[in-house]
């Protein structure tokens, strides 16, 4: 247990309503939401400081210039906060449309222009992800996790097919994003966090023209995969 981390959470807690809360009423009047972006970097930012974790980001240069589809592992609950404080570019991330009903953050990713998907109505989540193709293919970049749900053992699980689709959809190529070393300081949740170090690797691009969804999938896993076995060997 991260003593560290249990004693500041509280700060955590005083930057969501002591400044999240007026940064959102500010952060509406801007039509791109800068303000928005700025504070939830920074809540990020402060919930790795508080843990005593170190992010150390690799291959920058592989940023697109243009929209992309970032796909990164996925273990942990900080996997999110990881990708807002550390990941070098401007996004948006799918997420479940439950998280809208979490206090204040439920705010920060409706009035963000977050991408929220209906897990339980196939028609609705389809619905969503074709709207987010329309705004990826204007310009926005979009974060997910293509494993759908957090791997419990820290093993690479199946990749689904809808976030190549929606790549292809909207005519970007997708970014392979590998988290390392997340799943050894966060080995049963927020409250068993360590410190230490993680990484975060990306990789180049992978294109999705005139290429099936699940061909993609398999290359974007398989580079991924390398750097998941490579730590856990």
């Amino acid at each position: 247990m991260n003593l560290r981390f249990i004693l500041a959470f509280p700060l955590v807690v005083a930057w969501m309503f002591g400044v999240g809360l007026p940064g959102l009423f500010v952060g509406i009047c801007d039509p791109r939401r800068r303000p928005l972006l700025w504070i939830t970097r920074g809540w990020a930012r402060l919930i790795l400081l508080c843990a005593g974790i170190r992010v150390v980001v690799e291959g920058r240069e592989h940023v697109p210039g243009g929209p992309a589809v970032f796909a990164a592992n996925h273990v942990s609950a900080l996997d999110i906060p990881i990708l807002f404080a550390c990941l070098p570019a401007d996004f948006r991330i799918v997420h479940k449309q439950s998280l809208y009903w979490a206090p204040v953050v439920g705010a920060y990713l409706y009035f963000s222009g977050h991408v929220a998907v209906d897990r339980k109505n196939a028609f609705r989540a389809r619905h969503s992800l074709k709207r987010a193709a329309q705004r990826i293919h204007g310009g926005m970049n979009v974060a997910l996790f293509p494993e759908g749900t957090r791997s419990r053992d820290g093993r690479l699980q199946a990749f689904k097919r809808g976030s190549f689709v929606l790549a292809q959809d909207a005519g970007v190529p997708v970014v392979p994003v590998s988290l390392i070393g997340v799943k050894a300081l966060v080995p049963g949740g927020l409250v068993s966090v360590r410190p230490g170090r993680i990484v975060l690797r990306i990789h180049p691009a992978v294109s999705t023209e005139g290429r099936p969804a699940d061909v993609v999938a398999d290359e974007v896993r398989r580079i991924i995969l390398r750097d998941v076995e490579e730590t856990a060997a």
